[in-house]
């Protein structure tokens, strides 16, 4: 591409500098900016990129896309444009090659089981053969090469060059999580999705968005952007999924476990070894358990059909898909005659999500047995959600340990303080505000009957306090414990 073509594409209002004879790659981040790079100002939720133009051709920029005109320069070509959110995205394909027009790209989002239906997409697909990769909150993966992921949907920079990375590796198809954050920031703008998939929607995020009919309003653009070729799937059940797809020029795929979609679901059997579903006439067997994960595969397998391949074969696929790590995990230590407590870690830090999880496990759970939840709240997050998971837990659990999540540049007992403002019985619930020692000191004290859920965390493998990150994973620390107490257990015996 030259630097005429360039120029076109930008469609710029005013243009004023110097030409550069070759372009560099596109920055966004001022920092990252070497010679010859072209640096694009966007308006962000926290700063403004204008304001680090002078850093960036410091450093060397040799173009700068701004919202602003800048004039009687010779050190760099200006280009001023209505908006550069709106380019960015398309920029960035652009001159990345368009990867996104190499690839069939799904997309999935909603409050949660975004993680989960993804994974699961992309485990159909590649047990199917097919060369599939998958952008999410977990991991990224090219193909089976599994890469860290720091956001639910990057920028549309990392974007175009993990999509780039991913048609050079040979991939045919992309699963992405898709964010409101990123729906609202147009970070996927200008990426042709062929089935957008809707799980559901609840109480978060509201620190960013300003009432839950925003946050539903951007979810509902990524169903807008398709096209009459594209497919939305959606739940039925949910109380915005008719809303969300109601403008959408896409073709539909309702299902509903009430009778109100086009396809009708059932749940045949459930226990502790996972599902028995029934959507129409195909019967999908699956490990994972409780109606909420019901609802994760039947979108999955849905989501496959709209893609054109066969349901029944994308159904026995499934039966050995076993969704994302962090989502209703057991964890356990593997050793004969153990007696311990069944042990799970799920990702659940919306009140909607602790309520699913824990309805699960309390279902699940024998006459003898009780439920204990452990749980925290993260800081410089969403404050209106504490008091409400605590009375789910109170409602739920038998009994509650409150704890903390990632507390980041927030005090971790004053956010404890305003979890325990949701109980009705305060005396109910244990604080422990190290998160090691109420999972370890939990579980080395559980009876042998007990059901013990760690909420919040799931996948995590960090802590973040005062903006530092240092490793934690509640699974490791979960085996220790487990370790510890059947080492106590043996020496009873011995």
């Amino acid at each position: 591409m030259d630097i005429e073509q360039f120029i076109e594409f930008c469609d710029p209002q005013n243009i004023d500098g110097i030409k550069p004879v070759k372009l560099g790659k596109l920055c966004q981040d001022s920092r990252e900016v070497a010679a010859g790079d072209i640096f694009i100002a966007v308006k962000g939720y926290k700063s403004d990129g204008h304001i680090f133009i002078r850093e960036a051709v410091d450093r060397g920029a040799s173009v700068v896309i701004t919202e602003r005109q800048l004039s009687g320069n010779n050190e760099f070509l200006a280009l001023q444009v209505k908006n550069t959110r709106n380019l960015l995205g398309p920029l960035a394909q652009l001159i990345a090659g368009n990867p996104a027009q190499k690839l069939t790209i799904i997309g999935v989002t909603g409050t949660n089981g975004k993680t989960t239906v993804s994974t699961l997409i992309w485990q159909i697909l590649t047990k199917l053969g097919l060369k599939a990769s998958l952008l999410g909150t977990v991991e990224k993966r090219v193909n089976n090469d599994v890469y860290n992921s720091l956001l639910t949907t990057s920028d549309p920079i990392e974007l175009a060059c993990d999509m780039k990375q991913m048609v050079e590796a040979g991939s045919k198809y992309l699963v992405m999580e898709v964010s409101s954050h990123a729906l609202s920031q147009q970070r996927v703008r200008g990426i042709p999705f062929k089935v957008a998939v809707f799980t559901n929607l609840s109480h978060d995020h509201l620190d960013y968005h300003e009432s839950m009919n925003d946050y539903a309003s951007a979810k509902r653009k990524l169903f807008n952007s398709l096209d009459e070729k594209s497919w939305a799937v959606t739940n039925f059940d949910d109380s915005r999924g008719e809303w969300i797809i109601n403008s959408t020029p896409a073709k539909i795929l309702s299902f509903s476990f009430k009778g109100k979609g086009l396809f009708k679901a059932d749940i045949v059997t459930a226990d502790a070894a996972g599902s028995v579903i029934l959507l129409d006439d195909i019967k999908i067997k699956t490990p994972l358990v409780g109606t909420f994960n019901a609802y994760n595969v039947i979108e999955a397998l849905l989501a496959c059909t709209a893609l054109g391949l066969d349901g029944t074969r994308a159904a026995d696929a499934l039966t050995t898909c076993t969704g994302a790590p962090g989502r209703m995990e057991r964890v356990n230590v593997s050793v004969k005659n153990s007696r311990e407590p069944l042990v799970f870690v799920d990702y659940a830090h919306t009140p909607n999500a602790l309520e699913n999880v824990a309805s699960t496990l309390d279902a699940l759970k024998g006459s003898t047995q009780k439920l204990i939840i452990i749980f925290g709240c993260g800081g410089d997050r969403d404050k209106t959600k504490r008091p409400l998971m605590a009375e789910i837990a109170e409602r739920i659990a038998d009994e509650v340990i409150i704890t903390s999540d990632n507390p980041r540049t927030e005090d971790p007992d004053s956010i404890i303080d305003e979890i325990m403002q949701g109980f009705r019985n305060q005396q109910s619930a244990t604080r422990i505000t190290s998160r090691h020692h109420a999972i370890t000191n939990t579980i080395l004290q559980a009876d042998n009957n007990s059901l013990v859920l760690i909420a919040g965390k799931g996948h995590e493998t960090y802590q973040e306090i005062n903006g530092v990150r240092t490793h934690f994973d509640d699974r490791e620390v979960a085996i220790k414990a487990l370790k510890i107490r059947n080492s106590q257990n043996k020496e009873r015996v011995g």
